[in-house]
């Protein structure tokens, strides 16, 4: 029989050891542990998205230090629950409380202020969590006295093991018969969520009708309120999509390349995996003839990490259009390609004049020596061979045809003419 307590509450870890995920944090040499089993407990802020145990591993950690644990909730709470929770009712904590406020980024300067007075006359130890980034959204003097820490979304394995805990401990799952057939859809709709991936997997079980319980695509799909979409990360769809994906890009068609972008997040396809093959496609198909287009890429890799979906569609969508209307190019592309198959077969020695003279027996063997400096020169140019003697005129670039390298074409040049 059903119960109204929802399963990620009843599943919720008891010890710390319970906690699934997190290992760069929780492992056995990382260093939450390391505090842990010192007994040692620092003011602490926790920085990750809704649904990944922050609210958990902040209780966990009190209880391991044997430390009353206070939660205030940042939405709810104004300075009047603020000074209760931070004043004992006789005037002096035994041992200082953990303090735990949700969503920290939300309290104001004013509050903020408060929570730095406890903190710093070691009142109470803060572990603050917020789905935004500190840097941002914490006052600097308050941070500054905090360790603060990534919690990071939870793989599809980490999930996994977290819905067959779930089934084994939980009493009222373990009496049903549920097998775990396809649950896949529930990777892609829960984003590294644990509470959505468990919530998910409760309405999945109680909407089915039949003896066994199966979980599978189409048993997901009817309590998903949305259409999903076969999409297996590891098979043919995966590499498919993508690669047409980026053909699209790379043939300059925006419509083309934001339906494949749209098919993927639909599907729940890993957000850094998508925003890496920008980074590697704005250099690639791009390059030189729009050098911002790797610059954006990047950006979009790092903000899609700290930002995560929905808003993440937003920031992907614009780089694909980005890239699919730039100019492209791949002449770097072809010319690091040409020089690595050249040298795999050359050892040709660095001419005397490049390598550094660094001691005086150095310059005595000639290192060095003859090397003009080009910034003692006009337009900071001289001439002199860079290559080789022996390579002298070989060419691995080629300067495209769009705007922006036949204007660098046209500047070297005009610079080699001065001389």
């Amino acid at each position: 029989m059903a119960t109204s307590i929802p399963l990620a509450e009843r599943i919720r870890p008891k010890a710390l050891s319970d906690i699934i995920g997190q290992s760069h944090l929780l492992g056995e040499n990382a260093p939450i542990t390391k505090m842990v089993r010192e007994g040692y407990l620092p003011s602490m802020i926790l920085h990750g998205n809704a649904g990944i145990g922050k609210t958990t591993l902040a209780s966990l950690l009190a209880n391991s230090v044997g430390r009353e644990f206070r939660p205030l909730s940042a939405i709810n709470s104004g300075v009047k629950e603020l000074r209760e929770i931070l004043t004992p009712s006789d005037g002096l904590f035994a041992t200082p409380p953990v303090v735990f406020v949700d969503e920290i980024h939300r309290f104001n300067k004013a509050q903020q202020d408060a929570l730095l007075g406890a903190v710093e006359s070691g009142q109470i130890t803060l572990i603050g969590a917020t789905t935004e980034n500190p840097s941002f959204s914490v006052n600097n003097a308050l941070l500054s006295r905090c360790q603060v820490y990534k919690l990071e979304p939870l793989s599809d394995d980490e999930i996994f093991q977290i819905i067959k805990r779930a089934i084994a401990i939980d009493e009222q799952l373990k009496k049903l018969p549920i097998v775990l057939n396809d649950i896949s859809p529930i990777y892609g709709l829960a984003q590294g969520d644990a509470r959505r991936a468990l919530n998910l997997l409760e309405l999945t079980i109680y909407a089915y009708q039949g003896t066994p319980i199966v979980i599978d695509f189409d048993s997901i799909s009817k309590v998903a309120g949305q259409t999903l979409v076969r999409y297996d990360k590891d098979g043919d769809i995966h590499y498919d999509i993508i690669s047409a994906f980026i053909k699209s890009v790379r043939g300059s068609d925006p419509d083309a390349s934001i339906y494949w972008l749209a098919r993927m997040l639909t599907a729940g396809e890993d957000l850094a995996f998508i925003a890496r093959r920008l980074v590697i496609l704005a250099s690639e198909d791009i390059g030189l003839a729009n050098p911002n287009a790797l610059l954006l890429a990047d950006t979009a890799l790092r903000s899609v990490k700290e930002i995560g979906m929905p808003e993440a569609r937003i920031i992907l969508g614009q780089v694909a259009i980005y890239l699919a209307t730039s100019p492209k190019s791949n002449t770097s592309y072809n010319a690091i390609n040409k020089a690595i198959e050249f040298t795999k077969s050359d050892n040709t020695p660095v001419p005397l004049h490049l390598r550094n003279g660094v001691t005086a027996l150095m310059k005595q063997s000639g290192y060095g020596v003859d090397y003009i400096y080009p910034h003692d020169y006009p337009n900071h140019y001289y001439p002199q061979n860079y290559l080789p003697d022996n390579l002298i005129g070989m060419q691995f670039y080629e300067y495209g045809d769009n705007q922006k390298e036949q204007t660098s074409f046209a500047f070297i040049n005009w610079l080699k003419g001065q001389n």
